[in-house]
């Protein structure tokens, strides 16, 4: 007897997305910033005595998921992208900047824009990630979420891959050389 398996694969699917709910976001980042050169990252660690807005295993996890989704390769030895998070418990006043989407930026690469300086109120509970250029050693991307009827749960593991999620749709670059099939292995000689 064959049965047939669609039904139950549609209904799985749409119970996974009902789980997930996009946060507002807002991202700025550098014009110096090499969007389509990068190939490998790595977590960053807090140096010193360990801060718990800066480790949190759930969110780690995503970012790495998320990253190896785009074809970067976690690499601990000279990673080209150092990726950072914070958690804020409290509300903050936070500055970004106004600035043209980035997808179109990239096409132009014009680096006289200026930068648009914007203060932002965010609520309690938001997640900021950061992306720096290790070569560069510079920060040259952030994304940062808060729900707007009320703070991200940071117990919730739930409330913290949905913060992710957002966040990093933000961030759309392929790892340099994924798409055409080339791997970051065979391009390490190029550093």
């Amino acid at each position: 007897m064959k049965k047939n398996f669609a039904p139950l694969l549609l209904v799985l699917f749409l119970s996974s997305c009902l789980g997930y709910k996009e946060l507002p976001v807002e991202y700025d980042y550098s014009y110096k910033g090499n969007f389509k050169r990068y190939r490998t990252f790595d977590i960053m660690k807090p140096a010193g005595p360990a801060d718990s807005t800066m480790m949190n295993e759930i969110i780690e996890k995503s970012i790495v998921a998320r990253m190896k989704f785009l074809g970067y390769r976690q690499s601990a030895s000279k990673p080209h992208l150092i990726i950072g998070f914070k958690m804020f418990n409290d509300s903050l006043r936070f500055n970004g900047y106004n600035q043209p989407d980035i997808e179109e930026w990239v096409k132009s690469q014009n680096d006289n824009i200026d930068y648009n300086p914007q203060k932002f109120t965010l609520n309690t509970g938001t997640l900021l990630i950061q992306f720096y250029d290790r070569r560069q050693n510079r920060s040259i991307w952030q994304g940062y979420a808060t729900t707007m009827y009320g703070s991200i749960d940071f117990n919730n593991s739930r409330h913290l891959r949905n913060a992710v999620i957002s966040i990093l749709d933000k961030y759309r670059f392929w790892a340099e050389g994924f798409i055409e099939g080339t791997t970051a292995s065979n391009q390490e000689n190029d550093l």
